[in-house]
């Protein structure tokens, strides 16, 4: 298994791509709790291209039927990105002003309770800007949202096996997921 760079950059176009409307090969669970962790998922996996298949406390989509938790409820995202010493993404909770393109905010309630996920999808006039679904957003800024607190999750990498003769260029070796993520016309299942 090897440590691979996060793209940030796919993250960011996937992000600018499917914002305001939804990817055919996921669920849109808008109407049941929310869509914004699904999207999130979505864009860190078009910038890692990597899962983890662990039953129950991995980060995978097969559909609606076959994922785990942490692909679309915001504290099992944290809590899979923090912990994570295997296979798929890893990162590190952060301040928010030290996030960049492609990482994750997730924002709390008075309650107590983290309950929106957005990812990072630019920066300007000083303001960390974000994209989301549920309520569908692309570059809105943080400060317009109302909220008790705000965490960052920094994605430092992901782990995945390497193929043989690309041990350093992993999408050489042939499991590229982002142009039919991307283009919406078939999920690759990196890794399985």
């Amino acid at each position: 298994m090897n440590v691979y760079p996060y793209i940030r950059r796919r993250a960011y176009l996937y992000a600018r791509r499917w914002a305001y409307r939804r990817n055919p090969l996921f669920y849109n669970y808008s109407g049941m709790g929310g869509n914004c962790t699904n999207f999130v998922s979505q864009c860190i996996y078009a910038g890692s291209c990597s899962m983890n298949f662990t039953d129950t406390y991995g980060w995978y989509y097969y559909s609606d039927a076959s994922r785990t938790p942490s692909w679309t409820g915001v504290e099992y995202l944290y809590n899979f990105l923090v912990s994570n010493n295997s296979y798929g993404p890893f990162g590190t909770e952060a301040p928010v002003n030290e996030l960049e393109v492609g990482d994750v905010v997730q924002l709390m309630n008075s309650d107590g309770t983290y309950y929106h996920s957005l990812v990072v999808t630019g920066f300007g006039d000083g303001e960390i800007l974000l994209s989301a679904q549920s309520n569908d957003v692309f570059d809105r800024p943080l400060s317009t949202y109302s909220y008790e607190a705000a965490r960052g999750i920094h994605i430092e990498g992901y782990r995945a096996d390497p193929q043989p003769g690309f041990e350093n260029d992993r999408f050489s070796s042939g499991c590229d997921c982002f142009l039919p993520l991307y283009d919406g016309t078939k999920l690759v299942i990196c890794g399985e």
